[in-house]
């Protein structure tokens, strides 16, 4: 059985810095494709920053260049998301999902019906 579980988040300052976590169960890293999603009241679920699994491309989201970084742990199968210079905007309910099929490139993470297997969800606040 495939399974995400996240955890990480909360609330920080503006300027702050949060890690995330995914741990897989059900199925290796090497196998599936690994994208994290953001959803702020409001707008639509946006591709933060995927990371593919045959050849470690990864793509990030203009608005996180620079800022964030998708990183994984193939002994302990848990992919992360590092959080740095956080912004208000950067507030939402973060997911991470995984797939099979999806395309990564650095330019395109897929879309978020591509993704077979969800986490949770986290929910991450930017404010002072």
């Amino acid at each position: 059985q495939v399974q995400l579980v996240q955890s990480g988040g909360g609330l920080v300052q503006p300027g702050g810095s949060l890690i995330l976590s995914c741990a897989a169960s059900g199925f290796t890293l090497d196998d599936y494709h690994i994208g994290w999603f953001r959803l702020a009241p409001g707008k639509e679920r946006e591709g933060v920053s995927c990371i593919d699994s045959s050849d470690g491309t990864t793509y990030y989201a203009d608005s996180v260049k620079g800022r964030f970084t998708i990183s994984r742990d193939i002994a302990s199968n848990t992919v992360y998301l590092h959080m740095n210079s956080l912004k208000p905007e950067d507030t939402a309910v973060y997911y991470c999902a995984a797939d099979t099929a999806v395309v990564v490139t650095t330019a395109h993470c897929g879309l978020p019906f591509e993704y077979d297997y969800w986490g949770q969800g986290t929910q991450v606040t930017v404010s002072s």
